[in-house]
C-alpha cells in the first residue's frame, strides 16, 4: 500500500480522504497525476513495494532504476490478473529488477527482510525433496555463509598485513633509508647487518638523510637537514592521503566506526562499503598513519574489513539481495577488524557485540568468532613486524600487583574518564565549526596545516617524533639489564646482583637519562591532548585507538615511576611495609602505562568488556584482569557523568542524511504500463483493491498496484504510549508504522520520526543533527 509518511498529520491526500478511502472498498487514489505531483513540501513522502525483488548487482550498491532492466521488462508478456476487463494492466504480475531497492540515507524494513529470507529459504527446502541437484542446492546454501567468513577474514587479514608492513616502512622513510635495500625499514635493515654495532637505534646499514646529503650526521646543519626531510616527508604523505580521498572516494575519510554503526542500525549509505572506498582507503590509511599525525589506523581497518564483507557479498545472491542478512555479515566483519588491528580475536567479537552491532545473533556471533580467527590466522602467517606477534606493542608481564596499587590504578581511571569527556566535548565542538564555517571549504589546506604543525613540533621531543604503536611499546616496556631507552635511565646499584622478577631490575633511583626523559612525557601528554581534538574528523583515514591509548600510557608511565621512586623511598612506611622489601621489584610502570592506556581508551568510546578483553590478548597477562577492570569501569562512570555517548555515538549525529526522491518506483511502473498498452493515460485510474470497482463505459483501462501493497502493515493507535512506540521501533527493527483510531487511517511513525523525537527529549535540536 502507499504509505505517505508524517507524524504530523500529512498522510493519504489528506486526513478526511484518507479515511474515507480506507472505508470505501473500491479504494483508489483518484488519477495518477494525484501521484506523479507529490506536495513538495512533505520530504518524508515514500513509497514502499512489499514482496519484490532487491537487486545489487553493482559493487557500490549503485541504485538500478532507470537502468536497461526496465526496458527488457517492458518487452515481456503483458497481460491482466484475471479479473475484471483483459485489458487491465498489473506492472508487477511478474517480478520487475530493481524494485524494491532501498534508497539512498533510507531505513531498511527489517521485518520484510527477515520474511523473505524465511520464504527463500522455506522454498529451498522443499525443493530439496524433489532431486538430488536441488538438495546439493540447499547444502551449498547453508554452508554459503561460512566460505564468505573465510574469504572476509583473509582478504581483511591480508590487507591488514600490508597495510603494517607499508606504514612501519614509510614512517622509518621519514628519518632515513637502508642501503641494504629502500625496501628494509629500520628494525629489519639493522636485522640483515651480520656485524654487531654498539648504539641501540644505529646501525652502519641505515643512513639517516643529513648523512647522504651532507655525509655527516653531527651537527647543528644535519640536524636542521633531518629536521627539514622529515617535515618534507610529513607534507607530502598528508598531501597525497587528502588529495586521493577528496578525488576518488570522499567516504575514505575519518575512522568508519560511527558510519559503520549507523548502517548496522539499519540505515542505507550507499557507496560508503563499496570498491573505490576500500581502495583509497587502504592507500590513505597507510599515508595519513606514515605522515606522523595524531591517529591511529585501528579504527579505520573496521571499515577497510567491512568494505572486503560488502564485496565478497555480491558473491552470494542470499546476502546479495537481502539486507538484514548483510548486515549479519557486517557485524562479524566489524569484529575481523578489531582481530587484525589489535591482534585480539576474542576482543573483536566482544566489541562487535557491545559497541557496534545492532543484531546479532547467536549464529552471527559463531560466525564473527570463525572470520576474527581466520583473520588472525592470516596476519600471523604474514607476520608484519617479525617477531611472530599480532601487534607492535605486544607485552608479557609476570610481576604481580598488590591490593594497595588499586588506589592508583582507579585515579588513572579517573583521569581517563575526564580526558574521555572532555576529549569527545572539544573534538565535537572543533567539528561543528568545521562544518560551519570557511574552514570546511578548504580540507587539503587544513590537512596540510595540521601535519606541518605535528610535525614542527613533533620531531625535537623523541617521543612525539616516533609513531603511535611504537610509542606505546617503548611505554609498556619493563626495563631488563641490558636496555638502553632513556626511560630505563636509573641509577646502578652497587650490588648488580639485585633483581626483580625474571631479568626486571629490582626498584631504584631515578637518573638523570629518566629525570629528562619524563619531562620529555609531560610535554608530549600536553601536545598529544590538544593536537587530537583537531586531528580526528580531518578529511583523511583517522582512527582513534592508538592516540587515546598514547595518552592514556603516558599518564600511566609518569604515575608508575612516581609510584616506584615513592616505594623505594618510603618502604619502611605503612604503605608499603610487608610487600615492598628494599631490592625488590615492587613497582611495574609499565603496567600503569598498560593501565592509563585502557582507562583513557575506555573513557573516550566507552567500551568495557570488550577493552578489557583486548588488553588481556595483547599483554597475556591474566593476573591483571582486576587492574584493568577498576580502571576501566571507573573511566566509564566517571565519563557517564558528564555526557552518557561516546564518540562514536557523537559522531554518528555529525554524519548527515538526505531525503529520499518521491515516488520514482511509481513513475517507473507508469511508464512500463503505458509502454505495453496504449490504453493506460495519465487520467487512469490506479487501484489497490483485489475487485475492480465500477468504471464508467468510457473509462481508460485502470493500473492496479495491489501487487505492492503490505497486508498486514504493524500498526499502533493514537493512545498508544511514545515509550512503547519508541520500544517497538527498537526492538522490532521497524521502518515505519501506521497510526490508527477505531480502525481509520490517521498516519504514519517513520524511523527517523522517532529519532527527531529521542532528540528533542535529549534537548537537542532534531533537524541540525539528523539532517544536512
Amino acid at each position: 500500500m502507499f504509505r505517505w509518511s508524517s507524524l504530523h498529520g500529512k498522510h493519504v491526500r489528506n486526513t478526511d480522504t484518507g479515511s474515507r478511502s480506507m472505508e470505501n472498498p473500491g479504494y483508489r487514489t483518484g488519477s495518477f497525476d494525484a501521484l506523479h505531483h507529490p506536495s513538495d513540501d512533505d520530504d518524508d513522502e515514500m513509497v514502499d513495494i512489499a514482496g519484490a525483488t532487491l537487486d545489487f548487482s553493482t559493487t557500490d550498491d549503485i541504485p538500478p532504476l532507470g537502468s536497461a532492466a526496465f526496458e527488457d521488462y517492458s518487452s515481456r508478456r503483458a497481460s491482466a490478473n484475471g479479473i475484471g476487463p483483459r485489458n487491465l494492466v498489473d506492472p508487477l504480475e511478474e517480478p520487475v529488477p530493481g524494485l524494491g531497492t532501498y534508497e539512498d540515507f533510507n531505513t531498511i524494513d527489517w521485518v520484510r527482510e527477515k520474511s523473505k529470507d524465511r520464504d527463500r529459504h522455506r522454498e529451498i527446502t522443499n525443493k530439496s525433496r524433489e532431486s538430488t541437484v536441488a538438495l546439493l542446492h540447499r547444502i551449498s546454501d547453508a554452508f554459503s555463509g561460512w566460505l564468505l567468513m573465510l574469504l572476509v577474514g583473509l582478504m581483511a587479514g591480508a590487507l591488514a598485513g600490508g597495510i603494517d608492513i607499508a606504514a612501519h616502512w614509510m614512517t622509518d622513510l621519514k628519518g632515513g633509508v637502508c642501503l641494504g635495500g629502500f625496501w628494509f625499514n629500520h628494525e629489519h635493515c639493522c636485522w640483515t647487518y651480520n656485524e654487531t654495532f654498539q648504539e641501540r637505534d644505529r646501525c652502519p646499514q641505515w643512513k639517516s638523510w643529513s648523512e647522504l646529503i651532507t655525509g655527516t650526521s653531527e651537527g647543528a646543519f644535519a640536524y636542521i637537514m633531518d629536521y627539514l626531510m622529515y617535515l618534507f616527508w610529513a607534507l607530502l604523505f598528508s598531501f597525497l592521503a587528502v588529495t586521493l580521498v577528496r578525488a576518488f572516494a570522499p567516504y575514505a575519510c575519518g575512522s568508519g566506526i560511527p558510519e559503520i554503526k549507523t548502517i548496522l542500525s539499519g540505515f542505507i549509505i550507499r557507496g560508503y562499503l563499496g570498491k573505490w572506498t576500500l581502495i583509497i582507503k587502504t592507500i590513505t590509511l597507510v599515508l595519513a598513519v606514515s605522515s606522523g599525525l595524531s591517529l591511529g589506523k585501528e579504527g579505520p581497518l573496521v571499515h577497510v574489513a567491512c568494505c572486503c564483507a560488502n564485496i565478497l557479498c555480491h558473491l552470494f545472491t542470499k546476502y546479495r539481495k537481502n539486507e538484514a542478512k548483510r548486515r549479519e555479515v557486517l557485524s562479524a566483519a566489524a569484529a575481523v577488524g578489531v582481530s587484525v588491528a589489535f591482534g585480539a580475536p576474542i576482543g573483536g567479537v566482544l566489541f562487535s557485540l557491545e559497541e557496534v552491532s545492532y543484531y546479532f545473533p547467536l549464529k552471527t556471533l559463531l560466525r564473527s568468532f570463525f572470520a576474527a580467527l581466520v583473520a588472525a590466522f592470516t596476519l600471523r602467517s604474514i607476520n608484519p613486524f617479525g617477531n611472530s606477534r599480532l601487534v607492535l606493542f605486544y607485552v608479557e608481564f609476570h610481576a604481580p600487583w598488590h591490593l594497595v596499587e588499586l588506589a592508583p590504578f582507579i585515579l588513572l581511571g579517573i583521569f581517563g574518564g575526564l580526558w574521555g569527556a572532555l576529549f569527545i566535548r572539544a573534538n565535537i565542538a572543533w567539528c561543528r565549526i568545521r562544518k560551519t564555517t570557511r574552514l570546511g571549504h578548504y580540507p587539503i589546506i587544513e590537512v596540510l596545516l595540521v601535519a606541518a604543525l605535528t610535525a614542527l613540533v613533533s620531531y625535537p621531543n623523541s617521543y612525539t617524533r616516533m609513531s603511535g604503536s611504537e610509542l606505546i611499546s617503548e611505554l609498556f616496556n619493563d626495563c631488563s639489564l641490558l636496555d638502553s631507552s632513556q626511560l630505563c635511565g636509573y641509577e646502578q646499584p652497587a650490588n648488580t646482583t639485585e633483581t626483580g622478577v625474571g631479568n626486571s631490575l629490582a626498584d631504584r633511583p631515578a637518573g638523570p637519562e629518566l629525570y629528562t626523559a619524563l619531562w620529555q612525557l609531560a610535554l608530549a601528554l600536553i601536545f598529544k591532548m590538544m593536537i587530537t581534538v583537531i586531528t580526528f574528523g580531518m578529511k583523511v583515514p583517522s582512527g582513534l585507538f592508538i592516540p587515546s591509548m598514547a595518552v592514556g600510557a603516558i599518564a600511566g608511565r609518569l604515575l608508575g615511576v612516581g609510584m616506584e621512586q615513592l616505594a623505594y623511598y618510603n618502604h619502611d612506611s605503612i604503605i608499603f611495609r610487608g610487600w615492598c622489601s628494599p631490592g625488590a621489584d615492587c613497582i611495574t610502570p609499565g603496567l600503569y602505562a598498560m593501565v592509563g592506556a585502557a582507562a583513557c581508551l575506555g573513557g573516550v568510546t566507552r567500551m568495557t568488556v570488550s577493552l578489557v578483553v583486548i588488553m588481556f590478548e595483547l599483554t597475556g597477562g591474566l593476573e591483571y584482569i582486576v587492574p584493568l577492570m577498576a580502571a576501566t569501569m571507573t573511566s566509564k562512570w566517571v565519563a557517564d557523568a558528564f555526557g552518557r555517548e561516546g564518540i562514536y555515538e557523537e559522531s554518528q549525529r555529525l554524519v548527515g542524511f538526505v531525503l529520499r526522491r518521491v515516488l520514482l518506483i511509481v513513475v517507473f511502473l507508469y511508464d512500463n504500463a503505458r509502454k505495453r498498452q496504449d490504453g493506460v493515460v495519465s487520467a487512469s485510474q490506479v487501484v489497490f483493491t483485489e475487485h475492480l470497482p465500477s468504471l464508467p463505459p468510457d473509462a481508460p483501462p485502470p493500473l492496479t498496484l495491489r501487487g505492492i501493497m503490505d497486508l498486514s502493515p504493524f500498526t499502533v493507535t493514537d493512545h498508544t504510549p511514545i515509550d512503547i512506540t519508541v520500544d517497538i521501533f527498537r526492538k522490532l527493527g521497524l521502518r515505519q508504522c501506521l497510526v490508527t483510531h477505531n480502525g481509520k487511517l490517521l498516519g504514519i511513525i517513520t524511523k527517523k520520526d522517532v529519532l527527531k523525537h529521542m532528540a528533542q527529549i535529549a534537548n537537542r535540536d532534531p533537524d541540525s543533527i539528523l539532517f544536512n
